[in-house]
């Protein structure tokens, strides 16, 4: 039988010391020294130089190696599909070496990658060195999992909120790095920020060598290997909650299509959706994780995003052909509806996606829901590009009305997977 994810994990004295301290302590807007303090740094550092790449490789790609249109995008398909392959083995690999070390390699092999790209002059060249670094992004992600869970303690949600709020600044920095690049428009600007990005990589694996090393947590024997995919209850709540996070593509995929085609709003307001949306997650996204703590309150919080979504998208949905500044003030109302939506999925997604997967697993299911994420960034661009650009204000209803059932469907999930492991939330 699965331990139950409200068991309380078993840890070393040294990391009950790090994971238990009362969450979070900080110093300005720092948390105390220690554990968790490296890991959101790590992060920082680590989507700093991220979010300038994803932003550039399509230009790079296409300027620099000299590629098609077509041939970029096929290369940044296969090497995403390629990605998402690895998380399950390598989290099973952390779960029962410890994540630590697994981490830190995957570390290392995307800067080797990311630097062997400066070399690739090929569409084979290229792909082989994105699918590389998609496939070890992957596989840290799944070996990060563990690392948060148990250095989290039992504030896990809150840790989770405030790195996500690290990893949004982070972002935004990045973007405007990648910003400059591009007005720079040269192929040395374009180097320059690869090796950067590389250079990150290394930075963070530094960051995290410090950390005390956690111990692999006994598993029952008579458990098979792949519990993960065979834990139904949770692969249905992956699929749920990966349907919702296609939310997050609705402001930076589908609205700035929406503004060019389907208003007379400026251009500008593109960015300044984008600037509204980081500020409120930035600041509120850890205040409103704080009342969410246990899967019936998470689920409740799901409930509410999906709602959040519909009214949002619904705002946003009656500005078709509306005047400038007309435009403008209803898309505003309609991003602000849309991002109190995200604050709440995010702080169910987080409390979920640790709460329902065993201690000893944790690196597996991180796998597993990873993959759910994965999916649903192959997904969007597609989905929404027919609802809420080809489709129009119906669409958007539409899509809205998608996030309204996941979010329904949530509770009953959750209930599922209750009874599946035969526990009570002890939190309800």
């Amino acid at each position: 039988m699965n331990q139950s994810p409200t068991a309380s994990i078993d840890v070393t004295p040294e990391e009950n010391r790090n994971a238990k301290r009362p969450w979070p302590v900080r110093r300005g807007l720092l948390l105390e020294p220690g554990p968790q303090r490296r890991l959101a740094l790590a992060g920082f550092v680590n989507q700093l130089g991220t979010a300038a790449f994803l932003t550039t490789v399509p230009l790079y790609a296409l300027r620099v190696i000299h590629l098609s249109i077509g041939q970029v995008g096929l290369g940044l398909s296969a090497a995403g599909v390629v990605g998402l392959i690895a998380g399950i083995p390598v989290g099973h690999l952390a779960d029962r070496r410890g994540p630590k070390g697994i981490f830190l390699t995957t570390l290392l092999i995307q800067a080797a990658s990311m630097t062997s790209l400066l070399f690739a002059h090929s569409l084979w060249s290229f792909v082989l060195a994105v699918a590389v670094t998609d496939l070890a992004g992957s596989s840290g992600g799944a070996a990060r999992g563990p690392m948060i869970r148990r250095f989290g303690g039992d504030e896990v949600p809150k840790f989770r909120s405030y790195l996500r709020s690290v990893a949004m600044l982070a972002g935004t920095f990045g973007a405007l790095a990648a910003g400059a690049v591009v007005q720079i428009g040269s192929g040395l600007a374009y180097r320059a920020l690869i090796f950067a990005n590389a250079l990150t990589f290394i930075g963070s694996a530094a960051v995290l060598v410090k950390l005390p090393k956690l111990q692999p947590l006994p598993s029952p024997r008579e458990e098979g290997r792949w519990i993960a995919l065979k834990d139904k209850p949770y692969v249905a709540f992956v699929v749920l909650d990966g349907t919702m996070w296609i939310q997050s593509e609705v402001l930076s995929f589908a609205l700035p299509l929406w503004v060019v085609l389907h208003t007379d709003a400026p251009r500008w307001f593109v960015g300044l959706a984008i600037a509204v949306n980081t500020v409120m997650v930035v600041f509120l996204q850890i205040r409103t994780s704080r009342g969410v703590k246990g899967s019936t309150v998470a689920g409740r919080a799901t409930r509410r995003a999906g709602l959040a979504f519909l009214i949002g998208m619904a705002v946003i949905a009656t500005t078709s052909g509306a005047s400038g500044w007309v435009a403008v003030t209803i898309m505003m109302v309609g991003v602000a509806l849309h991002t109190v939506g995200s604050l709440w999925h995010a702080a169910g997604s987080l409390e979920l996606r640790f709460r329902l997967a065993p201690a000893h697993a944790q690196g597996q299911y991180s796998g597993v829901f990873g993959l759910g994420m994965g999916l649903c960034y192959v997904v969007a661009p597609s989905l929404l590009g027919l609802l809420c650009v080809t489709w129009g204000a119906l669409g958007w209803l539409v899509m809205g009305g998608v996030f309204v059932a996941a979010g329904l469907a949530m509770p009953y999930v959750i209930q599922r997977a209750g009874r599946s492991r035969e526990i009570a939330d002890i939190t309800d």
